[in-house]
C-alpha cells in the first residue's frame, strides 16, 4: 500500500493539492534540473535538497510513532537537564525553514534557533548546496602545519569585518573553547610584554561565557558553577558601569588582563541588555587602564542584533573578539578567536618557547569552513533585513506588554525579545516549565531562561511565525 506521492518534474501546485486531497496521502514534490550538465544540476541542487528532506519528512509522519522516550532515559544524558524529573525531551526527526518536525506528526517553530545556531533557515539551500559540493572534496584535515583554502577565506572575511589592518584568526569548536582561547592569549600577551603579574579577569554579573574552567572563572554564575568554585581561577565580577569596572581596574592596577563583556545583550544570564553608549564607556575605561577588551560574540555575532558585531553600534575595536554558533550558518560546529594586530604582535617571534600552545582535533574542519564561508560571503553581499524587521515587530507587538501587572521588563534587541516576568526563582523559577508547555501547546518551541521567556528566530521566519510566537508568548505570561 502506498504511503506518499512524489512528484517529479515541474512544479504544479492545483496538481499537488489534488492528488493529496483524493488520496489522502502526504504529496511531495522532487525537481529534477532540465538539462543534466554540471551546470543544471548546481542550479537545482538546493531546490532538490529542499524536496527530498520533505518527503524524508513527509514518509517518516507515515511510520508507526515509536516512543523511544524510554531508551533515550536510560541512555542518554541531556545538557542543563536533571536525570530524574525533567519533562520527555522532544524527538525530532526532521527540520525545515523555521519549523521542527516531530515524531509524533506536529511541527512547531524553532523560535530559539536551536540555541542561537540556525541564522538563515533550517536547511538552508543555498548552504547545503555548498555543504554537498565541499563533501566531494574533503572529509576532514588537521590543522596543525597543514592549511585549506576554507579556512584561509573564512579567516579572511572574519579579518574584513574588523577596524584593524592585520591581525589574525584562531579556529576552534565552539563558543567556550573560541572564549578560552581569547582568556589564553590575553594572559600569555602579559607575560611575553614582561607583565606576568596580571593573572587577574574582570567581567560581568550576569555574564555567561561557557562551560569550560576559563570560561566558567570569568562567567561565574553560583547556580551554574558554583560547584566547581574551588576550581575556579580568580576574576573580579562588576555590573554592567564603566564607573564601577574604573574603580576596580584603579584598584587593581598592573594586576587585570582583560575585560571580558558580552556586548549589548548578556545571553544565557537572562538577555539582559545594555546601551551601545555604555558599552562604549566600559571600553574606554579599558583604554584609560591599557587592560585588553575581550568582546564575547557568541551569540549576537552575523547580525544577531543588527550589525553584523554587536560591538560595532558603540564604534569601538576590541582586541580579541570570540564568534561560533551562527559562524556556520548552525549547520555545522565552528568557532574562531580573532587578534588584533597587537595581540599578534607579541607571538610574531622565532621563539618556539612564546609559541601558543593550543589546538583541537577538529580545528577548522573543511566542511565547517566551507559553510562559513559562503555564509560570510552571503551576510557581506546582502546584508540581512530580519534584524531591523524583527526588532520593530516585536516593539510593536510587545508595547501592551510594558507595565502588565505580570511583567517586570520587557527587552529587545535586532532578533532578540526578551519578557521578565515578576516571578520569584531566577532560572529555577517553577514558571519557566509551564510557560514552555503553553508555548508548545501552540506549536512555539522556546525554552526559557527561568522567569525571562525569550524568542529568537532564524532570520528566514515568516510573518506569520513571528505573529504566532508573539501570540504563544502573550498566552504563557498570563498562564504563568
Amino acid at each position: 500500500m502506498p504511503t506518499a506521492v512524489v512528484l517529479m518534474g515541474e512544479a504544479d501546485e492545483h496538481a499537488r493539492a489534488r492528488i493529496a486531497k483524493e488520496s489522502g496521502l502526504p504529496v511531495a514534490p522532487l525537481h529534477f534540473p532540465s538539462t543534466f550538465d554540471a551546470s543544471g544540476i548546481r542550479e537545482s541542487a538546493s531546490k532538490q535538497a529542499s524536496a527530498l528532506n520533505e518527503i524524508v519528512v513527509l514518509l517518516s509522519a507515515t511510520r508507526p510513532v515509536v516512543d523511544h522516550r524510554e531508551a533515550d532515559r536510560q541512555f542518554v544524558w541531556h545538557p542543563y537537564t536533571p536525570l530524574r524529573g525533567a519533562e520527555p525531551p522532544l524527538e525530532v526527526i526532521g527540520a525545515r525553514e523555521e519549523f521542527l518536525h516531530l515524531a509524533d506528526g506536529r511541527k512547531v517553530i524553532d523560535a530559539i534557533s536551536s540555541w542561537w545556531t540556525i541564522l538563515h533557515g533550517h536547511l538552508d539551500p543555498h548552504l547545503m548546496g555548498v555543504l554537498e559540493q565541499a563533501s566531494r572534496s574533503f572529509d576532514h584535515v588537521l590543522f596543525a602545519g597543514v592549511t585549506h583554502a576554507p579556512a584561509i577565506r573564512v579567516a579572511e572575511l572574519l579579518l574584513q569585518t574588523t577596524l584593524w589592518s592585520g591581525g589574525r584568526v584562531f579556529f576552534s569548536e565552539n563558543g567556550s573553547t573560541a572564549v578560552e582561547v581569547a582568556l589564553k592569549m590575553a594572559y600569555q600577551v602579559w607575560r611575553h610584554r614582561g607583565e606576568p603579574n596580571r593573572t587577574l579577569f574582570v567581567g560581568f554579573e550576569d555574564g555567561y561565557h561557557g562551560d569550560t574552567f576559563g570560561a566558567m572563572s570569568v562567567g561565574r554564575d553560583p547556580l551554574f558553577f558554583g560547584n566547581f568554585e574551588p576550581l575556579l581561577f580568580k576574576v573580579e565580577r562588576v555590573p554592567v558601569s564603566a564607573e564601577r569596572l574604573d574603580e576596580v581596574l584603579t584598584r587593581q592596577a598592573g594586576k587585570v588582563a582583560a575585560v571580558i563583556i558580552e556586548p549589548l545583550v548578556q545571553g544565557a544570564g537572562g538577555m539582559r541588555m545594555h546601551s551601545p553608549w555604555e558599552l562604549r564607556a566600559i571600553y574606554e575605561v579599558t583604554r584609560k587602564h591599557g587592560v585588553l577588551f575581550i568582546a564575547d560574540e557568541v551569540m549576537t555575532g552575523c547580525h544577531r542584533t543588527g550589525p553584523m558585531w554587536a560591538f560595532q553600534a558603540a564604534g569601538i575595536s576590541p582586541d580579541l573578539i570570540c564568534t561560533a554558533k551562527t559562524l556556520a550558518g548552525g549547520i555545522l560546529p565552528l568557532a574562531a578567536t580573532l587578534a588584533s594586530p597587537a595581540i599578534v604582535e607579541a607571538f610574531d617571534t622565532a621563539d618556539r618557547e612564546k609559541t601558543f600552545f593550543h589546538g583541537h582535533s577538529f580545528t577548522a574542519h573543511p566542511l565547517a569552513c566551507s559553510l562559513a564561508a559562503a555564509n560570510l560571503e552571503r551576510l557581506r553581499n546582502e546584508p540581512p533585513t530580519a534584524p531591523a524587521r524583527f526588532q520593530q515587530f516585536w516593539n510593536e507587538t510587545f508595547a501592551e506588554l510594558r507595565g502588565h501587572p505580570r511583567v517586570r521588563d520587557v527587552r529587545v534587541r535586532g532578533t532578540i525579545a526578551a519578557i521578565e516576568l515578576e516571578v520569584p526563582g531566577g532560572y529555577l523559577a517553577k514558571t519557566a516549565q509551564a510557560m514552555r508547555a503553553c508555548c508548545l501547546e501552540q506549536g512555539v518551541f522556546l525554552r526559557p531562561l527561568g522567569n525571562v521567556l525569550y524568542a529568537l528566530p532564524p532570520f528566514g521566519t515568516r510573518e506569520e511565525s513571528l505573529r504566532r510566537i508573539a501570540a504563544a508568548m502573550k498566552k504563557a505570561v498570563e498562564v504563568a
